[in-house]
């Protein structure tokens, strides 16, 4: 499997983004869920190239939105990433990084609007990417969540989606937000 550079990448988000501001808001939180993966490669037997290309692609589906609901966003990128030619391995990282995981129960209890399937990582690679991406937040202004702040806010969808992230957490450990911070300017609630 041939994996893109980060400058493909790149592109790709440039090509698909429907505005600029949607291109920098996108992509950076993109490039940050990167960078928060690569402080948990020391030890882990994992493809770091596939990880961090995953991590940068994880969310391109969000440039097709639209109106529709945002738990499509993996789901749409899943899509545009195959109609474009990549393999399954990169293709699963958009559509299976939402919130820790969506069941087919998941889907299907909640109604949501997306295809009735489990969307739960398969591959290390992909589960560290659906933890890393649960360290930032979009939103305006944009925001790292330390683990607990995540943890409260899951906790929405249920008990066994807040053991989820705790085994998570448990696996992991907690990266460290304090640089990235620093870095972006962004606060850690």
């Amino acid at each position: 499997m041939q994996i893109p550079t980060d400058g493909e990448i790149r592109a790709l988000h440039r090509a698909y983004a429907p505005t600029r501001e949607a291109f920098e808001i996108v992509f950076e939180h993109c490039r940050l869920v990167c960078s928060l993966t690569e402080q948990f490669f020391a030890g882990l037997d994992v493809d770091t190239d596939l990880v961090r290309a995953g991590a940068l692609l994880h969310d391109i589906g969000v440039y097709r939105l639209e109106s529709s609901a945002y738990v499509r966003h993996g789901v749409l990128g899943h899509e545009l990433l195959a109609s474009i030619g990549f393999p399954v391995e990169i293709c699963r990282f958009a559509s299976c990084h939402t919130g820790v995981g969506i069941t087919r129960d998941d889907v299907l209890r909640q109604a949501l609007p997306i295809p009735v399937y489990d969307y739960l990582p398969r591959t290390a690679e992909e589960e560290l990417v659906l933890y890393a991406d649960k360290f930032h937040s979009k939103r305006t202004p944009p925001v790292f969540l330390t683990g607990d702040t995540y943890a409260a806010e899951v906790a929405r969808f249920g008990p066994d989606k807040v053991l989820r992230f705790g085994a998570l957490r448990e696996r992991y450990g907690d990266p460290r937000l304090g640089p990235l911070s620093a870095a972006t300017g962004y606060a850690v609630i």
